[in-house]
């Protein structure tokens, strides 16, 4: 692989990276809202739970794009040491 080729996959996985953060943002503020707007205890539990699961879910993905970023790093340092 080229040089150029993984510039582009960095700044690629960097925007996956703000993507992913703002599905976050915009999850974490959509289930607030359904916590303050449910009728019942066990609803609110309910998506409270969701909250904190799909909260996770995104942290996850976030760590991943991370690890991916990081080896793309390490791969273009491994072919400009190359040339």
């Amino acid at each position: 692989m080229s040089v150029e080729y993984y510039k582009k996959q960095i700044i690629d996985l960097r925007a996956r990276l703000e993507k992913e953060k703002e599905a976050k943002k915009k999850d974490n503020e959509m289930y607030a809202r359904y916590i303050a707007n449910a009728s019942s205890p066990s609803s609110k539990a309910n998506y409270r739970k969701s909250k904190i699961d799909h909260a996770a879910a995104h942290d996850r993905h976030i760590e991943s794009i991370k690890r991916d970023i990081e080896r793309a790093k390490e791969y273009l340092a491994r072919e400009r040491a190359r040339k």
